[in-house]
């Protein structure tokens, strides 16, 4: 038996919206699962990745610990436009990099899985959805999404494509305001139809 390609799904919306949420719940219904935070953790650890950031930014971004402190680096970019373009331009491609390769040794795997997800928050703004077979975009009021997540949501959202726009441009889309359980439910079917 010929074993496919997994097909390629990224999840992607706004601060707080349940992206993560909707992740786990993708995991939970047979899909492989990454998302980008995860492969930023990673990347911060790299040698080459925190010497560039040390360069450009200065001693104070690395911890007691010699690791990146990740408080400090996002304090630092997002009162500094140019310093968080430059930031993006640095871990975007080598995030892109990581979650292709991620696919390609599943691919190879002897039962491959059929569906594979990847939490994409900055996919369209970047570019990203060329990359994936499928697009879901999770959604939630400004309200809802503001009180599920202490990130300053409409300074780090001004630059981001509209909600309504990721909607338009997906193939699935959910308006999570409902329970863990709703949500689950939307996955569910979505599973049904990627992987029947």
């Amino acid at each position: 038996m010929t074993s496919e390609k997994p097909l390629a799904v990224a999840i992607t919306g706004g601060i707080g919206a349940g992206k993560s949420e909707a992740l786990a719940a993708f995991a939970r219904h047979g899909a492989a699962t990454v998302s980008s935070d995860e492969i930023v953790h990673h990347l911060l650890r790299r040698d080459d990745v925190k010497s560039e950031i040390v360069s450009k930014l200065g001693n104070g971004m690395v911890g007691l610990d010699g690791e990146i402190d990740r408080g400090a680096l996002g304090t630092a970019v997002f009162n500094d436009h140019d310093a968080l373009l430059w930031l993006e331009g640095l871990l975007h491609p080598l995030v892109s990099a990581e979650y292709l390769q991620w696919r390609e040794d599943l691919a190879k795997l002897p039962n491959p899985p059929r569906v594979t997800v990847t939490e994409v928050p900055l996919l369209y703004e970047v570019g990203g959805e060329t990359r994936f077979d499928k697009v879901v975009a999770i959604t939630a009021p400004q309200k809802l999404r503001r009180a599920r997540s202490d990130a300053a949501v409409e300074e780090r959202e001004s630059r981001l494509l509209p909600e309504a726009e990721k909607v338009r441009r997906a193939d699935y889309a959910y308006v999570n305001t409902g329970s863990l359980e709703d949500l689950d439910a939307f996955v569910v079917s979505v599973m049904r139809e990627l992987a029947p």
